[in-house]
């Protein structure tokens, strides 16, 4: 009982001691009463400031030698984005905590500071987990193994369920109740907390599957044809996928849109040995004809249909050889089939493309625009600019050799083209 009265005049003599100096200055009772608590816990708080800036100060000379010293870049972004100065705030609160009985006498006011002192030193610890977060994307961004990675969605998460952890202490401390007793209460609120987090939990789990899957990384091409995207991926979070448009535009895609719904990821074609063409041209059908004599020996001179030619043409002869003698009908070369053969051996033999992928020249179904004649192949250089030379290349030259075999490309009349495109 003794030792009890010892510690309890012991926590009270600051402001015993205080209180005792303003009655022998003549400050009255009631007043004195309360005053003296007052000027104790200002005293506390201002040891605990003047404590708090020379621990900021020391933390902040201790770490930037260290960071002098290493080669290491972690400790300079960490640093840079104030990490540990956050953290060495909840120095002052923990100090106000541990002395705020020796101020004041009633255990309410004491709960209130302690609640006050907790509740920000949980604020700043959340503080320093963010810009820890984010000091760690911006690491791993700058590494080459993580660039492609949405590593920020991770940080982002971490982030998110620091913040969700610290308000459910916070919300403990203010209603004293046990956090375990909180979570357990939260099942009947689970609507109106997935209510507010909807995007966090939905970013959540499509950047999660967007990863796993390796859908989708930092720099890929895609075609979001409902948002407008059409570009390189420059940012993904837990809230969007930024997507730089060719026209320099940005372009913000929520991630679990690309989960739910279909995207177009060009990173296949960008790691494959070319990139395609697959483009037709419209052959007017009055033109094709049977090939005389006088036409093969003209394509002939062409060097890399001779043997095309030759080759086919036996195969014709033997064909017709065992045709009835007086058949009205036999087989001929075309200038359209022989045309098609020219097309593919200049594909062949066109440096820029590459031909250990598919390529060739096909027929689509004919319709009202004349018969599709298919160009496909592959462009060996999937740069944008020089892909889209070689095809123009391409289809200029097939377009200028046209006439040489016989063959018109069709077009509406000039003449009737005003009316087509009114109707």
């Amino acid at each position: 009982m003794v030792d009890k009265e010892k510690e309890l005049k012991l926590i009270t003599a600051l402001p015993d001691a205080i209180h005792g100096f303003m009655l022998r200055n003549g400050v009255p009772e009631a007043f004195a009463a309360w005053l003296d608590q007052i000027i104790s816990m200002a005293i506390i708080i201002l040891i605990a400031y003047l404590i708090g800036i020379a621990a900021d100060r020391i933390g902040n000379r201790i770490m930037f030698r260290i960071m002098r010293l290493t080669k290491t870049e972690w400790d300079d972004i960490f640093y840079k984005n104030r990490v540990f100065h956050k953290a060495i705030t909840t120095i002052p609160a923990m100090i106000i905590y541990s002395l705020v009985p020796l101020a004041i006498r009633s255990a309410v006011w004491i709960s209130v500071f302690r609640k006050i002192a907790v509740i920000y030193i949980i604020v700043q610890i959340i503080r320093a987990i963010s810009s820890a977060t984010t000091s760690l994307t911006e690491i791993y961004s700058a590494k080459t193994h993580y660039s492609t990675k949405p590593i920020k969605v991770f940080f982002q998460i971490i982030n998110v369920v620091s913040i969700f952890c610290g308000g459910i202490i916070i919300l403990s401390v203010l209603i004293n109740e046990s956090v375990t007793t909180l979570i357990a209460g939260l099942g009947a609120s689970m609507a109106i907390i997935m209510l507010i987090f909807k995007d966090s939990i939905l970013g959540f789990v499509a950047g999660w599957q967007l990863s796993a899957n390796d859908q989708l990384r930092i720099g890929d091409w895609i075609t979001v044809p409902k948002y407008g995207a059409d570009g390189d991926v420059i940012e993904m979070s837990l809230y969007a996928v930024k997507v730089r448009n060719f026209d320099n535009t940005i372009t913000t895609v929520p991630p679990y849109a690309l989960i739910s719904e279909s995207f177009q990821n060009w990173r296949g074609m960008q790691e494959s040995g070319g990139r395609r063409i697959k483009r037709s041209i419209n052959i007017d059908m009055k033109s094709v004809r049977f090939c005389d004599s006088e036409m093969l020996e003209r394509f002939s001179s062409i060097g890399i249909l001779r043997e095309y030619i030759e080759t086919k043409q036996k195969e014709i002869d033997e064909f017709n050889v065992k045709l009835p003698e007086k058949s009205p009908i036999y087989r001929r070369q075309t200038n359209l089939g022989v045309f098609r053969a020219y097309v593919t051996n200049y594909l062949k033999n066109n440096p820029e493309l590459n031909t250990s992928l598919t390529y060739m020249v096909r027929q689509l179904q004919p319709t009202e625009k004349g018969i599709p004649l298919e160009i496909y192949c592959f462009v060996a250089d999937k740069k944008w600019v020089h892909y889209e030379s070689v095809q123009s290349d391409i289809f200029d030259h097939i377009i200028s050799i046209i006439p040489f075999f016989g063959l018109e490309i069709f077009q509406y009349p000039s003449d009737n083209r005003t009316a087509v495109i009114s109707n």
